[in-house]
């Protein structure tokens, strides 16, 4: 009889299951593994895109799912957030009793995740830890890999700088970037009616040549985050005037300050009506991968353009400090909050066009490679740290 391994994936937003989702497909042709799917925080709300129907698509059940993101959008509000996934979730363990917890990167939603498994003792499986960046982002993404048993790392850098923190460097394991998977497979062509089912605004033709927006809150800079989101409005207008492009405009995450910028994107909609801007709240890992390899350039501050970006080759303008020092490809140029630079540089990507692909965050094999990882490695819970 083989005993099984209960890993339990806890995914919180649209782009965790977007990263994990061949994993969790792998996990599951395992004989020796049960995967349990756990979905909350911004993952089952409409306004951020509940993607409980993602994963009925895909054929994956959910063990359990629980609410805990508290309306606001400010601090205060995401401190007790996070508390009250705890609280959930301490629950949900006690009756699933996994084997394995995996979290994933950065998000403040994930680090309570951590915590709750490694108060109950159970081994922690951390994926894209080690890497750079602005934001809480930088604080959550390191405070998970201290309290991780199981370092599923990027890129050779991620893994030195794990190392480095006094991780045991028998549980560091460059596999790469999961997220990469998706985009090593996917089928660029555009349906004929691939905008139709997207969002809400202009209608927009697959023979259309178009931009794609994707600007979140900075936690760190949130009172900053009206003037910020202004800037980019003002350089998306200029580049319309400019080169007549559509623009494909996702709705921020569910950090702090998502409120404002939420709020101004509203205002600019209803004063302005641009007859140019389709507003989009969530889609598929295929879908979102298909958008940006045949856009002209994507503009933002999210790191599917410089994780995906840099592998598809797609043109991408990074503004701010969100993603401040992360590894980057030549595809990425940075600049900072001014509207007149962030016009400068989408003119320049968009007469550059696109870049050559680049392996930077993985091959597209790293859902395997984790998956036989996963499978066999000695669970453990109890560790110190490697200097001594």
């Amino acid at each position: 009889m083989i005993i099984k391994r209960k890993i339990c994936f806890v995914i919180n937003s649209r782009a965790n299951y977007g990263r994990v989702r061949l994993l969790i497909k792998e996990l599951k042709n395992k004989k020796n593994c049960d995967v349990k799917v756990v979905l909350g925080a911004s993952s089952l709300l409409y306004k951020y895109g509940d993607i409980s129907k993602h994963l009925k698509n895909d054929g994956i059940k959910v063990s359990a799912k629980f609410y805990s993101i508290i309306e606001g959008e400010g601090l205060l509000t995401m401190a007790k957030s996070a508390g009250g996934t705890i609280n959930e979730l301490a629950n949900i363990f006690a009756n699933i009793k996994p084997d394995l917890v995996i979290v994933l990167a950065d998000r403040y939603e994930n680090l309570p995740v951590a915590i709750c498994a490694s108060y109950m003792n159970i081994p922690l499986a951390h994926i894209q830890g080690g890497e750079v960046t602005g934001s809480i982002d930088e604080k959550v993404r390191h405070a998970i890999t201290k309290l991780s048993d199981i370092h599923l790392v990027s890129t050779k850098r991620s893994k030195d700088f794990v190392i480095r923190m006094g991780e045991n460097p028998n549980m560091v394991f460059n596999t790469g970037c999961p997220s990469i998977d998706i985009a090593k497979r996917i089928n660029k062509k555009l349906s004929k009616n691939f905008f139709e089912k997207l969002g809400v605004g202009t209608n927009i033709s697959i023979k259309d040549k178009y931009l794609v927006v994707i600007q979140h809150p900075v936690t760190t800079e949130i009172n900053d985050s009206v003037f910020q989101i202004k800037q980019t409005i003002r350089a998306i207008k200029k580049i319309y005037l400019t080169k007549q492009l559509k623009i494909v405009w996702f709705w921020p995450n569910v950090d702090a300050g998502t409120d404002k910028i939420s709020l101004t994107l509203r205002k600019f909609r209803e004063k302005e009506n641009p007859d140019y801007i389709r507003f989009v709240k969530n889609m598929s890992p295929e879908d979102y991968l298909k958008l940006i390899v045949n856009c002209k350039c994507l503009v933002g501050n999210s790191s599917s353009g410089i994780r995906e970006g840099s592998y598809l080759g797609v043109p991408y303008v990074n503004i701010g400090n969100r993603q401040l020092n992360r590894e980057k490809y030549k595809n990425v140029i940075d600049v900072n909050h001014d509207y007149l630079k962030i016009y400068k540089a989408i003119l320049k990507q968009i007469d550059n066009g696109f870049y050559k692909k680049s392996n930077l965050y993985g091959k597209g094999n790293s859902s395997k490679i984790m998956s036989n990882l996963i499978s066999k490695i000695p669970l453990k819970y109890e560790k110190i740290i490697s200097y001594i």
